[in-house]
């Protein structure tokens, strides 16, 4: 047999996404659910490859994120949230308009959008891919990787939050499905801070 045999080559991309995962510092369930490897074989990857890193990774415990109204809870994570949401959009992670519950955005089609919400190790590279252009436009971000996943996760099912636009401006808002308040974004609606 040789290295590259199709089955290999899908083992190296599991091993790949799940060292990605983990300088993001996922959680080992996020890691397990993206990838398919064991608890064991993740925490063995973690100290053969970045147990000894120049920079400390952490290693979170608990549960995943999983309240969306954490994504509302200050002005500036709401606009955070709506520039993630665009970048997990325009790089195909998230599915198009019809799969998304008949939203207004609409979004160029690409060779790689995923329309289903399992996790699979191509979406799974784009969403790391994603958050690395979200963290390279806001240094700052207060979103981490955990919360980038569950955004991602949750805009894909479309069952607790939405993408949508701004009535008066056009502005992608990142809004909460059943939500009895017009969709409008913070400057417009007047609440912005001055």
């Amino acid at each position: 047999m040789r290295i590259c045999d199709d089955r290999y080559h899908r083992e190296r991309l599991r091993m790949e996404l799940a060292l990605r995962f983990l300088r993001h510092e996922a959680r080992t369930q996020t890691i397990r659910a993206w990838t398919g490897l064991s608890d064991d074989r993740i925490r063995k990857l973690y100290r053969s490859y970045l147990d000894h890193a120049r920079r400390y990774l952490p290693r979170h415990r608990g549960k995943s994120p999983h309240q969306v109204t954490y994504f509302s809870r200050s002005l500036r994570l709401q606009d955070e949230t709506a520039t993630l949401a665009s970048v997990l959009s325009l790089l195909g992670v998230l599915p198009g308009p019809a799969a998304a519950g008949g939203t207004a955005v609409q979004s160029a089609p690409t060779p790689q959008a995923c329309p289903d919400a399992a996790p699979a190790l191509g979406r799974g590279e784009l969403l790391c891919q994603a958050f690395e252009v979200y963290r390279a436009l806001l240094p700052a971000a207060q979103i981490s990787f955990e919360h980038a996943v569950f955004l991602a996760s949750a805009l894909t099912r479309a069952d607790q939050l939405r993408l949508s636009d701004c009535e008066r401006c056009g502005a992608l808002m990142v809004t909460e499905r059943l939500s009895l308040r017009r969709a409008q974004c913070h400057h417009c609606g007047g609440t912005a801070r001055t």
